[in-house]
């Protein structure tokens, strides 16, 4: 494969209408791609379409607070996470965007604990959502903190792996995800704001991923457009640009990153 979307969500209804042929694009440039679910029945969803696709693999989850009122389904989540197809475990973490007050935090924590010991389990890496309050980075602080006590208590030979999705944020919080060892994944925003330029350079090579978030944020020059996994190659384009490297490098390791930490074959 010559670029890989790290992060997508083509099992939504937004794709209905056209899925086939957004499928056809990415076929047509080589394009690999994680469908993530949300909830169980996301989840499901990915799993059937990643069986339907070569080029496909699937990553199951609960969001922190796109289905509050959904309990994590310890039993259910855990046969779906013994699919060949599934790579990882999310999106899962914490998001206090639009306020959190202590029960809902602690909630999302207790939710998202949950999936940490599952991925554990499974041997999979976690995909986080971690989006903050705005001008704070409060969710930012109890994730590290939480990814740090989670990983002095892993048993003994058990590694957890991370993939930080659609990373925006700071330099210092990158360096800080870096010293824990995971990867950051960054989306299309980088093609029309220079805010994330600082953590990009930042982050080593052998830990950049990029992704769509599809069928959100579109990149430049498709933005207000319905997002697609094969727009990633304009998220690659920018990547590029930062890390002074050719278009086709950063796409080869780019894939390469994501072949280390998601498991593929292929």
């Amino acid at each position: 494969m010559n670029y890989f979307d790290s992060h997508c969500h083509l099992q939504l209804p937004e794709f209905d209408a056209d899925r086939e042929a957004v499928l056809a694009r990415m076929r047509e440039h080589d394009v690999g791609g994680v469908v993530v679910g949300v909830d169980l029945p996301t989840s499901r969803a990915a799993i059937a379409l990643a069986h339907q696709h070569d080029l496909l693999w699937a990553a199951i989850g609960l969001h922190p607070n796109d289905n509050p009122d959904e309990h994590f389904d310890e039993t259910a989540f855990a046969e779906l996470a013994h699919d060949p197809k599934v790579v990882a475990i999310g999106e899962c973490g914490l998001d206090y965007f639009r306020g959190a007050d202590d029960e809902t935090r602690r909630e999302q924590r207790e939710r998202f604990e949950k999936q940490i010991a599952l991925a554990l389990a499974a041997g999979k890496p976690l995909v986080i959502h971690c989006r903050a309050k705005a001008g704070t980075q409060d969710a930012h602080e109890d994730m590290i903190a939480t990814l740090k006590e989670a990983k002095s208590r892993a048993p003994e030979g058990a590694r957890l792996s991370v993939v930080m999705h659609f990373f925006t944020s700071t330099r210092e919080i990158a360096e800080r995800y870096l010293a824990l060892g995971c990867f950051l994944s960054f989306p299309g925003v980088i093609t029309f704001t220079n805010m994330y330029d600082d953590a990009v350079r930042a982050t080593p090579l052998g830990r950049l991923l990029s992704e769509t978030d599809s069928p959100f944020a579109a990149p430049v020059p498709h933005r207000g457009a319905c997002n697609e996994p094969v727009y990633v190659i304009e998220t690659i384009r920018r990547l590029a640009e930062l890390k002074q490297l050719p278009l086709e490098a950063m796409a080869a390791q780019i894939a390469q990153n994501s072949r280390v930490v998601f498991s593929l074959r292929s």
